[in-house]
């Protein structure tokens, strides 16, 4: 495979749905994921993989259960496993993820927002 360059604003342009992550990349058995949000996701945690969260435009509270971090863009938060937490955004906010390629979008609390066949865009 020849390594090629991944554009993340076209990318970001392919898609409009909140809390539905794309997949643009692969790496070490690690997805490289772009997804947006906007309102309040679910508590969840993972219980077998760190994940990482870097804003790209827009902002939105990472919530634990004894505290909340702003993250703003070009900002990253780094979620350990076994850690239970839920993003907030109160307007659209654009956010690449890193992950092992294994990890359910919410964790341990599957319902409506999970995410069972990640698109490759």
């Amino acid at each position: 495979m020849k390594p090629k360059k991944i554009n993340i604003k076209q990318k970001l342009s392919l898609f409009s749905d909140h809390w539905n992550p794309k997949i643009i990349g692969e790496l070490n058995e690690q997805y490289v994921k772009l997804v947006k949000f906007k309102g309040q996701f679910v508590w969840h945690k993972h219980d077998n993989e760190d994940e990482m969260f870097y804003v790209i435009d827009g902002e939105f509270k990472m919530e634990f259960r004894d505290r909340i971090v702003d993250l703003k863009p070009n900002e990253f938060i780094i979620i350990p496993k076994g850690i239970e937490h839920r993003p907030v955004a109160e307007k659209e906010v654009s956010v690449m993820l890193f992950e092992p390629n294994t990890t359910i979008n919410t964790g341990d609390n599957t319902g409506d927002l999970t995410q069972k066949e990640i698109q490759t865009i």
